[in-house]
């Protein structure tokens, strides 16, 4: 029994989660079962906390769930799977910068085409301003 810690709504809030979102990492493995107080109530160390911020630090980068799962269940080998927890890591900050490279060729293709519209209604305005001069120096003129 743990009488002492964060209750799941402290953790939570210190945490930037949701209550939900804690019992959910709980349930499937991204967290160790949590110590609870005499009337069952969840307790959270300081420990639990460092790990419940770094898993938020992975959502943050658009980590899958499962490869959480994974990372979570090597930790739990300590030191001895630094290098398979390195190789996660590694292979997501890949994914990450294929994702950045594709973002950026539809920001390219977004700003030629924006500026394609530009050009455009620059040519279509320059017309209009000279028709319309020239239709108010008529109508002044017959006035």
């Amino acid at each position: 029994m743990r009488e002492t810690g964060y209750t799941i709504r402290t953790m939570a809030a210190r945490c930037g989660m949701t209550t939900h979102t804690l019992r959910y990492y709980e349930r499937v493995g991204l967290i160790q079962p949590v110590g609870r107080a005499r009337n069952g109530h969840r307790r959270y160390s300081d420990a639990d906390e460092a790990w419940l911020n770094f898993l938020h630090c992975m959502r943050d980068t658009n980590m899958p769930i499962r490869e959480m799962q994974r990372y979570a269940a090597l930790r739990e080998n300590g030191e001895a799977s630094t290098l398979e927890r390195r190789k996660i890591l590694e292979d997501h900050r890949a994914t990450i910068a294929a994702q950045i490279v594709a973002l950026e060729k539809a920001h390219a293709l977004l700003n030629h085409k924006i500026e394609n519209y530009r050009k455009i209604e620059e040519r279509i305005r320059v017309p209009r301003a000279a028709q319309e001069s020239t239709e108010t120096r008529e109508f002044a003129v017959a006035g």
